[in-house]
């Protein structure tokens, strides 16, 4: 594996998410696979469970970490080709991302989409550029449009906690990706990324997987093949084993947090119409916003277990890339 950026980069999931499983079994089996090797982190974007986790991720596997937190720490950069630099960029990303590539042997990248410019931010200009220009495998820490480190983890959480029960239940779990309310336009990376994922387990006889969100906010389509899609909350999270909650902004009117109606935060009155449903949320989380309270402190709350899994994710992609450097 050269690249992670998304579930295309992936041959066979479920040998990915068994290395995960079978790396928290035993986190330091590998530990000499890494020695002499370093991970670069580079963040255009605040972090906590991306930083933490793919760091640790590292060191289990014998590997030095460097992180570089390029919003605070490095030089304005420049993307586009053929331009004079002289206003505010500094450096161009041709030569940052190569001289990054000179230092390690994996680099990471998270960036954020502007939500301004849908063309610009689905065209992934500055990830592909990174990519191209530093030389060694990358690993996505998230970009503008995928989340696919969270959504491996995502996977991991559903294969992990859905076995262990099904005993005499249904053979694949029905899995809902529910839209929550904000107070601000958000990404679809993550929505997105967790889309594609669960589409692809779903064809692979993994799972049974629906989206929920108010009319206007339906996601790229190319995101979502094979997924039933609901603009009913209440009927959608019906017999539901997992409820994945997340806030995202409007992909046809760009960026927009549009109107809709009342009803669509997950409290303990709506677990009720689902099977007893385990209910998973990427984190940040907005308490009684997004979710309620009595979820994220009751016994179907899977969030921080989700968070853990962030951890074993990342090792099971850098062994990955270790194994073919």
């Amino acid at each position: 594996m050269k690249l992670f950026s998304s579930v295309n980069d992936v041959q066979d999931i479920k040998q990915l998410v068994a290395s995960a499983l079978a790396l928290k079994a035993n986190p330091y089996a590998r530990s000499d696979l890494g020695k002499n090797k370093t991970l670069g982190l580079v963040f255009m974007n605040p972090s906590l469970r991306t930083r933490l986790s793919t760091q640790k991720a590292a060191l289990n596997l014998g590997m030095s970490v460097m992180v570089m937190n390029m919003d605070k720490e490095g030089w304005a950069l420049e993307t586009q080709d053929g331009v004079i630099m002289n206003g505010t960029t500094v450096e161009h990303i041709r030569e940052a991302a190569a001289v990054m590539g000179e230092y390690c042997d994996i680099l990471g990248l998270r960036s954020f989409p502007k939500l301004q410019n849908r063309e610009e931010d689905y065209n992934e200009e500055f990830f592909n550029k990174f990519v191209k220009f530093c030389g060694v495998p990358v690993v996505s820490l998230e970009s503008a449009t995928r989340h696919p480190l969270q959504s491996l983890a995502d996977l991991v959480t559903i294969h992990e906690t859905w076995e262990p029960y099904r005993i005499d239940a249904k053979a694949r779990p029905k899995v809902v990706l529910a839209w929550a309310p904000h107070i601000k336009p958000l990404p679809q990376a993550v929505p997105n990324s967790f889309a594609e994922w669960m589409s692809r387990a779903q064809a692979e006889g993994m799972l049974d997987f629906t989206i929920a969100q108010p009319e206007g906010f339906e996601l790229n389509e190319s995101f979502t093949p094979g997924a039933k899609i609901s603009h009913n909350l209440d009927e959608a999270i019906a017999d539901a084993d997992y409820v994945y909650v997340k806030n995202w902004s409007s992909y046809k009117e760009y960026g927009k947090l549009l109107d809709f109606p009342e009803g669509w935060m997950m409290d303990n009155e709506k677990l009720k119409l689902t099977s007893n449903a385990k209910i998973m949320h990427c984190l940040p989380v907005r308490r009684d916003l997004e979710l309620a309270s009595e979820i994220l402190d009751g016994p179907n709350s899977l969030v921080i277990h989700e968070a853990g899994n962030r951890l074993w994710s990342a090792q099971a992609v850098l062994k990955a890339m270790l194994e073919e450097i």
